[in-house]
């Protein structure tokens, strides 16, 4: 009998160990990512967008958070996502305008906390300071920027920075036009594309002082003739800028250093071969900083991508058809995995699934429509 047991007991423990061994695995479930989405309007009934993404299901959609909001074109939030900002890219007797709203992220709604006047027209960049103690916004048309003091959500105007000079194209370069605003990762300095100027201006940043921003030590570095300088990124080292020549479609590469620049590099966004117009516009960094991709608009409608090298200098790796016209911006969700470009002259929005080793893009089939999109800031 205790030979039988022992058979018995053997046996069921095999039966276990096998069963255990084929219980179904866990699925891995790819995450749900969320943007907030600027965009031009043509009706009240438009304003500051939601999008989402829910990769499993290939699924792109959108949402309007806040109705009769104006040509929101850049919407940020701060790190908690507890407030958001947004331009309304507009014109006026102060310039246009820019809201702070408190943002509730579990039922993704906006109550309007503030409005203000930003002192030139028609304002398209934002940016918080690290400590997110004060709000720039750079005023394309007006040539400035103007900075505001943040409390419990309120803006409080400190200063407005004018820009003074031309540059050779006299049909867009006729005056300064501020394009960025974007805070060096050291906290200390603020860097102003210009593309009516062709330079990236450099401000020292004393949150302290009762005027904030004070011209640096050279207080500018000057692009080639023509060039255009839109939109930069800054590598997490803080060593190299990334910087977007609008009118002659190139990336440039600068060196940064104690509070100086110099260009090492620039190269084209189109390929020998093309011809037609182009209008380089955004920028972004991967999140290992082991890839760069830039957009074109024109006739090219396409995201050319790039690998950073040990110097932070730039290898071409491919450009990919954005499927849609006029890609003025485009965002990497935070894993890397996927890369979102929204086509303002089509209305559409495009998702890729992004090649982790070879930086490469390849279409989801994940798409959808929204009125004019043309900013995406990352909630993932």
């Amino acid at each position: 009998m205790k030979k039988i047991a022992y058979s018995i007991l053997l046996f069921t423990i095999i039966i276990m160990t096998y069963s255990c061994d084929e219980s179904p695995q866990e699925e891995k479930v790819e995450p749900v990512y969320s943007f907030l989405l600027g965009a031009y309007t043509d009706s009240e009934e438009q304003g500051i967008g939601l999008l989402t993404f829910n990769p499993d299901k290939n699924i792109l959609q959108t949402q309007i958070l806040t109705k009769g909001v104006s040509n929101p074109s850049f919407v940020i939030s701060n790190r908690a996502q507890t407030m958001v900002y947004a331009v309304e890219e507009t014109s006026g007797e102060n310039g246009g305008k820019v809201k702070s709203f408190k943002f509730d992220r579990q039922n993704n709604t906006l109550e309007l906390l503030d409005t203000k006047d930003t002192y030139g027209d028609h304002p398209c960049y934002l940016s918080l300071d690290p400590k997110e103690e004060f709000l720039v916004v750079g005023n394309y048309s007006g040539g400035n920027f103007s900075a505001y003091k943040i409390q419990d959500g309120i803006l409080n105007h400190v200063q407005t920075y004018q820009h003074e000079g031309q540059s050779i194209n006299p049909a867009r370069q006729e005056k300064a036009h501020v394009h960025s605003t974007v805070f060096h990762p050291n906290g200390k300095q603020l860097l102003v594309g210009d593309l009516g100027t062709d330079k990236i201006h450099l401000y020292d940043f004393n949150p302290t002082y009762a005027v904030p921003f004070n011209n640096s030590d050279p207080g500018s570095v000057e692009v080639a003739a023509g060039a255009g300088p839109r939109h930069l990124a800054i590598h997490p080292n803080g060593s190299i800028v990334y910087l977007i020549h609008e009118m002659t479609a190139e990336l440039g590469v600068y060196n940064y250093e104690a509070g100086k620049m110099s260009k090492i590099q620039a190269l084209p966004l189109t390929g020998e071969d093309f011809k037609g117009n182009v209008g380089a516009a955004e920028v972004r960094i991967s999140p290992d900083a082991k890839f760069v991709y830039a957009s074109n608009r024109g006739d090219a409608n396409e995201i050319t991508v790039f690998e950073i090298g040990k110097s932070g200098t730039l290898t071409f790796v491919e450009r990919v058809k954005t499927g849609g016209e006029n890609p003025r911006n485009f965002v990497i969700t935070s894993d890397g995995k996927f890369l979102i470009v929204g086509n303002q002259g089509s209305g559409t929005i495009v998702a890729f699934e992004r090649n982790l080793k070879t930086g490469k893009l390849s279409k989801t089939g994940a798409e959808t429509k929204f009125n004019k999109p043309v900013y995406f800031f990352r909630l993932d």
